[in-house]
């Protein structure tokens, strides 16, 4: 039920459905809160981003949960990060975001956070999944109509959050005379984001900021660059920020056009705090991350660790070791010290700190590595053939690995988000990547695109 990043379909299909989610939430409740109330009332809080089916969706869970006991704060839009500060601020037993990030509106999902502002393990969503099929175990839950829990909406929960954001730029900076252009995605971002820059001195120009409730990441946010660039240099802006759906990520552009992405963002941060306390031992990746950031950080005298793709595997990584800097290359940047979540508000606000004690354009900057040619290509697919059982498939990628030996990286695995499979090739060699990610989408077009 669960993929890299909570549950996530089309709306009104399975798992998306009205029916399914309300489950779901008992489920949660079961395995989130159980029997171990210890005597207060469990709280529950619920967000979403600004697509149409937030409405059903927010319903949904929120029968759910009642049904089980719990009482639910209903917050509105806010960024997925706005509900794992608020989790954990409140008190509260879990949180719920109703998004599905940078997909089409057509799609919508659940992210689940515990109690401690954190998202799940692979062990609790196997859990919940389990409660979930065992509809037996979900009725022995049941408390007695006179237990039943409680809707309220929290009326403050943006100021909360924007409080929470501005904290963390230091006080003796300000963005005064810095002209921004900030695209929203018509997301979660949409007041929260010029709310905080503007009220820090920046003069923001926004894009992207008018959510009708079907137009989320339409030709705009960290997806689709193109127009950020474009109104970067149209306005003649110092720097540009850009958001997926839901706000947990964040794309930069400099006064010149040209795009920063996650890799750059963590090569300068971790350069600028290098012997500070906010970085640590070391910086944790993902198997997408560019070689070039890798081989960087190790040149600063940093540890360099991969995880598996998704920002919580990131952040599982980085409590493991005790480090607290890590992130991926579209635009999830985690600051453990600051965050429990991937916040693409809180990381922008990071890189402008640097910016104000520098006394710098950002266009002024560089990441400080080498990029190593990379493509990526994501392929619609008709099912997913275990990868491990295709034959031809591991023949190719074994040549390609072969070719390029320790000059380069193959990596092609099933998005845990879409319908798709994704090819990366990463080598010195230029024509080397577009060879071989041409072989292989060819292959896996033919076969099962």
């Amino acid at each position: 039920m669960f993929g890299t990043d909570g549950i996530r379909g089309t709306t009104n299909k399975a798992p998306m459905t009205a029916s399914i989610t309300l489950e779901v939430a008992q489920a949660c409740a079961c395995v989130l809160i159980g029997k171990k109330r210890n005597h207060k009332k469990p709280k529950v809080v619920i967000g979403k981003d600004t697509r149409l089916s937030g409405y059903m969706f927010e319903s949904a869970l929120t029968s759910g949960f009642c049904s089980m006991g719990a009482d639910v704060l209903l917050v509105g839009p806010i960024p997925t990060p706005g509900i794992a500060f608020l989790t954990e601020g409140m008190r509260a037993d879990a949180g719920m975001m109703i998004s599905a990030s940078h997909n089409p509106f057509e799609d919508n999902g659940i992210k689940v956070f515990g109690s401690d502002g954190f998202k799940l393990s692979d062990e609790l969503e196997h859990e919940i999944t389990r409660m979930y099929n065992s509809k037996q175990d979900l009725r022995s839950y049941l408390p007695k109509a006179s237990d039943v829990g409680k809707a309220y909406r929290l009326q403050d929960a943006l100021g909360r959050y924007i409080s929470y954001l501005k904290h963390h730029f230091p006080k003796k900076l300000s963005l005064d005379g810095i002209k921004m252009v900030v695209d929203c995605a018509h997301g979660a971002t949409y007041k929260v984001a010029p709310t905080v820059f503007s009220e820090l001195g920046a003069k923001v120009i926004l894009v992207g900021a008018e959510p009708d409730g079907t137009n989320i990441n339409e030709q705009c946010g960290a997806t689709e660059p193109k127009k950020l660039i474009q109104s970067v240099l149209d306005e003649q802006a110092d720097i540009g920020v850009s958001f997926d759906g839901d706000g947990d990520r964040v794309l930069l552009c400099d006064s010149k056009g040209k795009l920063w992405d996650g890799d750059q963002i963590l090569a300068l941060y971790a350069k600028h705090f290098l012997h500070s306390d906010r970085v640590g031992p070391g910086v944790v990746g993902t198997v997408m991350s560019n070689l070039g950031l890798e081989l960087e950080i190790k040149k600063m005298g940093l540890h360099f660790l991969r995880s598996s793709v998704g920002d919580r595997y990131v952040s599982s990584t980085m409590r493991d070791n005790g480090f607290l800097l890590g992130g991926e290359p579209s635009g999830h940047l985690l600051f453990l010290d600051k965050s429990t979540s991937g916040d693409g508000i809180l990381s922008a606000l990071m890189v402008l700190e640097i910016l104000c004690l520098q006394e710098k354009n950002l266009a002024d900057l560089e990441a400080g590595f080498h990029t190593f040619p990379q493509q990526l290509r994501s392929i619609s697919v008709k099912e997913r053939k275990p990868l491990e059982e295709w034959s031809r498939l591991q023949s190719l990628i074994e040549k390609a690995e072969e070719t390029l030996k320790d000059q380069g990286r193959v990596l092609v695995r099933y998005s845990g988000t879409e319908n798709k499979i994704r090819v990366m090739v990463e080598a010195i060699d230029a024509s080397q990547v577009s060879h071989w990610v041409e072989e292989i989408s060819d292959l896996v077009e033919k076969e099962i695109g």
